[in-house]
């Protein structure tokens, strides 16, 4: 076997988990016994424990399961963006489906982001919320510029919030030249303390919350579903899958639900001399580029920069691919600002995303799959998307679905 060596500096696990004191972090139980409640939910990520605090906060009797810990996988590997757009293309979205769907898609998103962040300050978590912008850039020359011009004017001629920055106000904002932009409205958070605090919140209101309690099976009958732990059985009137990956038992919409690989990095702290080559640092950066990079400013004055987006590779491979795929993105990072050549990453970790047939996530029931309730197709498009399921999901659950929900779901892409 290959010895992979990596910098003493560097933490091969999500910066999010690491930062987080160990004497803080939750420790919930395992799943014993015989259970019986009215929603199970599978999956203990950002939106599973949305999904608990939403349906709690109901009165709905809820069972949280996970499999390994609260929130310290894709959650805390992700980005911590609660962008007000999706990670797609609106023009490509109107085409596909109509203009009316993608108008009414793109903007109850928009509304869900805003309501996230009320529900944070209405339940008193402290995620580290605060104001970050996301431009969405082309930096790959005159055509790529264009394409980016008429995307944006689609979001405008539709309604959709977003504004415009040419050559030279991206410069201004960004310090990166020959690039222009779309820059939409959004908050950085904490996504790993986000995460906690909901399942903090839905357990303060009855949800019982297990740990280390891997789901193996799930069967719906007429009037109930039940799901098999390896230590025991919970029987609910619903369950709402909250995973990336998906079951055996749900094998079936496997091939719609791809997965992709991603890479992320954290920097060590940059110096004033770089600090001043990097604009305002203001708003995250996203590029146009295939496989695309995303750039985060985090509050320390380090730089999360995340992208060489590839198929999964198997799982004895991971660790070893960590240390390459890092210096990549670290290289990468110095084309879009020079002056960062020379620092050293001191986090860098793999994450696995899923995305959908049409790249929206898919929220809502199936009709091969009753008393299943389905949040799928997460990609890339930031912890809206928790909160988009938690409320849709129990306005579904209570029968009580707005118009225009069923958009979200199954019936647009399949």
């Amino acid at each position: 076997m290959v010895e992979v060596r990596i910098p003493q500096r560097m933490r091969p696990v999500p910066f999010f988990f690491d930062a987080f004191p160990r004497s803080r972090r939750p420790d919930y139980s395992r799943q014993r016994g015989e259970i019986r409640t009215r929603v199970a939910i599978i999956g203990g990520g950002l939106t599973g424990c949305a999904c608990a605090a939403s349906f709690a906060a109901a009165g709905i009797a809820v069972v949280l399961l996970e499999a390994d810990r609260i929130g310290a996988a894709a959650t805390a590997a992700s980005a911590g963006l609660l962008r007000q757009d999706f990670d797609a293309s609106f023009r490509e979205t109107a085409a596909l489906h109509g203009l009316k769907t993608a108008r009414h898609v793109w903007q109850g998103f928009r509304r869900a982001s805003l309501d996230f962040s009320a529900a944070f300050r209405r339940l008193g978590i402290r995620a580290e919320v605060s104001p970050q912008d996301l431009l969405l850039l082309a930096r790959g020359g005159a055509e790529s510029i264009r394409q980016l011009q008429r995307e944006y004017q689609a979001r405008r001629d539709a309604g959709v919030e977003a504004s415009w920055l040419n050559t030279r106000a991206t410069a201004a904002e960004t310090q990166i030249s020959a690039a222009s932009g779309i820059r939409t409205r959004g908050e950085a958070l904490d996504p790993y303390r986000a995460c906690i605090g909901l399942a903090a919140a839905a357990a303060s209101r009855g949800a019982a919350i297990h740990e280390r309690t891997p789901v193996r099976r799930v069967r719906a009958g007429r009037k109930s579903v039940e799901i098999g732990t390896d230590g025991g059985t919970i029987t609910a009137e619903a369950v709402v899958i909250a995973t990336g990956g998906l079951e055996d038992d749900l094998r079936a919409l496997r091939r719609h639900f791809a997965p992709t690989q991603a890479w992320a990095v954290v920097t060590q702290p940059l110096p004033a001399a770089v600090r001043r080559e990097t604009g305002k640092r203001a708003a995250a950066l996203r590029d146009t580029a295939i496989p695309p990079h995303l750039l985060r400013w985090l509050k320390d004055d380090r730089v999360l920069f995340s992208g060489a987006d590839q198929k999964p590779l198997p799982a004895r491979q991971r660790a070893m691919a960590i240390l390459p795929r890092t210096n990549q993105l670290m290289y990468e990072l110095t084309t879009i600002y020079p002056a960062i050549s020379g620092l050293q990453p001191e986090w860098g970790w793999d994450l696995i995303h899923y995305g959908s047939p049409d790249g929206l996530p898919v929220v809502g029931p199936h009709r091969n799959f009753p008393r299943h309730l389905f949040a799928l197709g997460h990609g890339r498009h930031g912890a809206g998307v928790a909160w988009l399921a938690a409320r849709v999901l129990l306005r579904e659950f209570l029968g009580e679905a707005n118009k225009g929900d069923e958009l979200f779901g199954f019936g647009r892409v399949l």
